[in-house]
């Protein structure tokens, strides 16, 4: 991320936009007893996720992020690369992701990521993931940065293609939310009935 990224990242203003988008990402969304927090930065959504789970796994590609929650009360930290996740198959009941998917470079590697996602949740688990639209001041925000949109048709697509079922996108304001779900046991995932709104 570019100075201005990482700086705002660490701010007031985003924590207190995360405390917004956290909620409404995790409405009506059973997370389980083990979530698994991508793309967790400094740890805002963490410390949120924490309170509806026994247990939550943070995990970035900056160590210094990480720095900052690495002693928070039931929140394991390693330092990782999404579209290859240091964890067994079927360890997460449910995996967040944060305005984070934007940040994975191309499409390709975005598809490794959801995979990747894919085999780490348990039969029935949930993804659940919250993007910006693009908007040409978000562009120029994230000049020097990794920046790939996503759009909710393009994101749709790709958890499809990646093996996800039950697929509903809603927007509000200038975010959207995205849901996923793996095939419960004994079920092919990708099965399930997907809707944007």
């Amino acid at each position: 991320m570019n100075w201005a990224h990482r700086r705002y990242c660490r701010s007031s203003h985003w924590a207190a936009t995360v405390e917004r988008l956290i909620p409404w990402a995790i409405h009506g969304v059973d997370l389980g007893d083990r979530v698994l927090d991508v793309g967790s930065g400094p740890g805002f959504g963490t410390r949120l996720l924490r309170d509806r789970s026994n247990h939550v796994t943070a995990i970035d590609v900056n160590r210094r992020s990480l720095a900052a929650i690495r002693r928070a009360p039931n929140v394991g930290v390693v330092c990782a690369d999404a579209s290859s996740l240091p964890f067994a198959s079927g360890s997460f009941t449910a995996v967040v992701a944060c305005a984070m998917l934007h940040h994975v470079p191309t499409t390709a590697l975005q598809q490794e990521v959801f995979r990747e996602v894919l085999r780490a949740l348990r039969p029935g688990g949930v993804f659940v993931a919250i993007e910006a639209h693009f908007t040409l001041p978000l562009r120029l925000f994230h000049l020097g940065d990794r920046y790939a949109p996503l759009t909710p048709d393009t994101a749709r697509a790709q958890l499809i293609a990646a093996g996800f079922g039950d697929v509903v996108i809603e927007t509000r304001g200038r975010y959207f939310r995205i849901s996923a779900r793996t095939g419960a046991a004994g079920d092919a995932a990708g099965t399930g009935p997907s809707a944007v709104r």
